[in-house]
């Protein structure tokens, strides 16, 4: 693209390598975007947080189990490039379709997080159920009761004493960037 610009403004040929030679010397290389620009924060962020962690701490001296939920990136199902490695013999990686579109995709994995801050202990269920609400509960039900189908039995309530309550950290928004300011307590 910059030698045809140079061409149409100045009538200099180059080629494509001699650009990205001469960039390469001046100390440019091609790089992926980094996300790093966050944005403005809600003013009241440092707040919420504190807000959470006071509260958090205070659940575990009394024994009150908590637990913070996430989801992850959806990832489409099928025969598809995804971000990565694995281990391979040499010289022969996955072949996998050149082009990714969603329309050809089995359907979508939503990775979902429960982390037991307590135990320090974690626990992943992937549905793909576009409702989140429902996936978060149907994930925090797979993690107390434990998931049969994984072969892990009663994560949560092997982990935690008998219990009226527990304490949950998620955004509300379940998933957006938008920010909140809530905890949320729920009965077991």
């Amino acid at each position: 693209m910059l030698a045809s610009e140079l061409f149409a403004q100045h009538s200099i040929r180059i080629s494509d390598k001699t650009v990205a030679k001469l960039l390469r010397e001046h100390g440019y290389s091609l790089q992926a975007p980094n996300k790093a620009v966050e944005g403005a924060q809600h003013p009241d962020r440092d707040k919420q947080f504190n807000h959470i962690n006071t509260t958090a701490e205070r659940c575990l001296e009394r024994g009150v189990p908590v637990i913070s939920v996430d989801t992850k990136k959806k990832e489409l199902v099928g025969n598809f490039k995804n971000g990565g490695r694995e281990w391979q013999p040499a010289g022969e990686p996955e072949l996998v379709d050149v082009h990714d579109f969603p329309h050809q995709a089995i359907g979508k994995a939503i990775p979902y997080g429960v982390y037991d801050i307590g135990a320090n202990d974690g626990f992943v269920s992937v549905g793909v159920d576009h409702d989140t609400p429902k996936l978060a509960v149907t994930s925090i039900e797979a993690w107390w009761n434990g998931s049969a189908s994984s072969g892990i039995q009663m994560l949560g309530r092997s982990s935690s004493p008998p219990m009226l309550a527990a304490a949950t950290t998620t955004d509300p928004t379940f998933g957006s960037s938008s920010c909140s300011d809530s905890l949320t307590n729920s009965a077991s």
